[in-house]
């Protein structure tokens, strides 16, 4: 059984105990069911904005531990001060160190839209992301077929959320390619064997639609890779690790964009 595979697995039984715990009616009566969501698309895709979405997580399968006592209110609202375009909230706990409220401490401190990052295999999940604040949910084509990915994204759109859509290789991307995604993102780190390469983000590039939003996913170190895939049409950029590592991942954040604000007017 490969990383993903006990991801999923463990993700199954995990959703089953929260409906028992949290029926979808009451998950409902949420106040987060009258807000309109933030549009993830927009934020990321102004001309104007770094299009990153900044990251918290504390801790991964292929790294481990990573910023345990991270101050959710502090990093999100640093993350935007800094010039963020948008936020992404681990959700996953077992795996990852996250949790729901995690998202809604998240959502209470900013007004920009937020993707709820986790493993979502069920419908109950998207009613979920809807009750706690998330803008945007993200779908994983290693974890699902195509047929659920699709019926997934129209329940998100018929909530109001966003899907962003995450590829690996050609056949996902082929696939996936009418699921109804707002944003297609390419992880450039394989879930099954967590091998990294940004090579993956350049290799696609060329086979997403160019109405699509094209988002790269993981592995991005330095203010010169953003510059490079901007050229191959990426416009989001999704970034955790880089910042997490850091003892205050806000600053570590603001000290990266400002220096892709500067080698942007540079390179322009």
């Amino acid at each position: 059984m490969n990383i993903l595979d006990e991801i999923i697995a463990f993700k199954v039984r995990e959703v089953a105990a929260r409906k028992e715990l949290y029926p979808v009616k009451s998950l409902e009566k949420s106040v987060f069911f009258e807000r309109q969501a933030a549009s993830l698309r927009e934020f990321v895709g102004r001309p104007e904005n770094s299009g990153i979405i900044a990251e918290i997580k504390r801790k991964s399968p292929s790294r481990g531990v990573i910023n345990p006592d991270v101050s959710v209110q502090r990093t999100s609202v640093g993350y935007v001060e800094a010039g963020a375009s948008a936020l992404s909230v681990l959700t996953d706990t077992n795996f990852f160190g996250g949790s729901n409220e995690d998202l809604a401490i998240a959502r209470k401190f900013n007004a920009c839209p937020i993707l709820r990052k986790d493993f979502t295999i069920d419908e109950y999940q998207i009613i979920e992301a809807k009750s706690i604040g998330a803008d945007a949910i993200l779908l994983i084509a290693a974890a699902l077929t195509p047929q659920v990915l699709q019926s997934h994204a129209a329940l998100a759109h018929s909530l109001g959320l966003q899907v962003l859509v995450e590829v690996h290789n050609e056949k996902e991307l082929k696939e996936n390619i009418d699921s109804g995604a707002d944003l297609m993102g390419v992880n450039n780190r394989n879930l099954k064997t967590f091998e990294l390469s940004v090579e993956i983000s350049k290799r696609l590039a060329s086979s997403i639609p160019d109405n699509m939003l094209k988002v790269s996913e993981s592995g991005i170190e330095s203010v010169d890779t953003i510059i490079e895939l901007r050229t191959y049409g990426y416009t989001g950029f999704l970034m955790g690790q880089n910042f997490m590592q850091h003892s205050k991942p806000e600053a570590a954040c603001r000290e990266f964009i400002d220096e892709l604000r500067k080698k942007s007017v540079k390179t322009e």
